[in-house]
């Protein structure tokens, strides 16, 4: 159903259960409105397509990137996350998904975001490595400050980019926990000279105040034209 994985590590079907996709290697991913084995043929969404495009580019070269997809449900939004893992030829993709049901679990979603990063949590410097380790429960300690946390976040995260660059993907944003919004948030608006991009996918009548500041790709329906092609 994924494609050719080259390096095939999967858990799950990441964004329609709200669980959690690792894939290395990327060559392709299924989805999207018009395609003929690729999402090269995403129909209508050209302009997204390219915008996701730069956002690659800028990260293959260091300069990390945050973007906001924000739309209506069904509009489109995870066919253009699965442009964007399908065109992210050489990096690593990290997907997950907000899950309606764990918004008030706090952290929930950043610990499936960092969960196959945790190899790397020791190499961390020590208040960085005990704050995500105590948010995450995997170490004893009185609560971590939240800034500290998402400090924690993005130095996993770079850690992660270190051999290659990485996309983290968060499908259905408005149902992530709040404090992984504000985490992943936080780290967002940080990616000033790490290979990592974060891109978010929100409904507009979601709550996600969370992400604001993030530069925001507004996801509209089709035009008349393209809706009659689909069609």
């Amino acid at each position: 159903m994924l494609g050719d994985l080259s390096l095939g590590l999967l858990w799950d079907v990441g964004r329609h259960g709200g669980r959690l996709s690792v894939l290395d290697g990327v060559d392709g991913l299924p989805g999207g409105f018009h395609r003929s084995g690729t999402t090269a043929g995403l129909l209508g969404r050209q302009a997204e397509c390219e915008e996701l495009d730069r956002l690659l580019a800028a990260v293959r070269v260091g300069r990390g990137r945050a973007l906001v997809m924000r739309g209506e449900a069904g509009v489109g939004k995870s066919a253009l996350l699965d442009c964007l893992t399908e065109r992210a030829s050489g990096f690593r993709v990290v997907c997950v998904a907000g899950v309606r049901s764990e918004t008030e679990l706090a952290f929930a979603a950043l610990y499936s975001l960092c969960a196959p990063m945790l190899d790397l949590l020791d190499g961390l410097p020590g208040p960085q490595r005990d704050a995500l380790g105590t948010a995450f429960g995997l170490r004893a300690g009185p609560a971590p400050d939240r800034s500290l946390i998402g400090t924690a976040a993005l130095g996993l995260l770079a850690a992660a980019a270190g051999e290659r660059p990485l996309v983290c993907v968060i499908d259905d944003a408005q149902w992530l926990d709040h404090a992984s919004a504000q985490v992943l948030a936080f780290v967002g608006r940080r990616l000033y000279a790490e290979p990592v991009a974060c891109v978010f996918a929100v409904r507009d009548d979601g709550e996600a105040d969370e992400l604001s500041g993030l530069p925001v790709m507004d996801v509209t329906g089709l035009s008349a034209g393209d809706a009659r092609a689909l069609l």
